[in-house]
């Protein structure tokens, strides 16, 4: 049984730095995409960024681009989201979702570069942090 435990969320103040990360239990193999996407109390479920199982694809959301960096360990199976410069509006419940792309049938080589943008391409999902960020 697949599990992913986030640890790293908190409050912290406008212009401060968090860093999230995300283990993959369970699975012994890292040849897995990761994304990471955040709620907000009434809207919908938004990407921020993801990283492919060759951890040289890694994409961002706009408003991201320049203030978070995603990376991974596969010798410890995390993947994490280092995130500068957080605002107010960064204020939201953050997950992590894994996806194995072999799955669908691909190349080995288009697998190594997926990282998906939207919530349904993910199967598995960790419980959420909270990121509160004040102004």
């Amino acid at each position: 049984q697949v599990q992913l435990v986030e640890s790293g969320g908190g409050l912290v103040q406008a212009g401060e730095s968090l860093r999230l990360s995300c283990a993959v239990v369970g699975h012994s193999n890292s040849d897995y995409a990761m994304g990471w996407f955040r709620q907000a109390p009434g809207k919908e479920r938004e990407f921020v960024a993801g990283i492919g199982w060759s951890a040289d694809t890694q994409k961002y959301a706009d408003d991201m681009k320049g203030r978070c960096t995603i990376s991974r360990d596969n010798a410890k199976n995390t993947v994490s989201l280092q995130m500068n410069s957080l605002k107010p509006e960064d204020t939201a419940d953050y997950y992590c979702a894994a996806v194995w792309p072999q799955r669908w049938g691909i190349t080995t080589v288009q697998a190594m570069c997926v990282t998906p943008r939207t919530p349904y391409q993910y199967d598995y999902w960790g419980q959420g942090l909270q990121v509160t960020v004040s102004s």
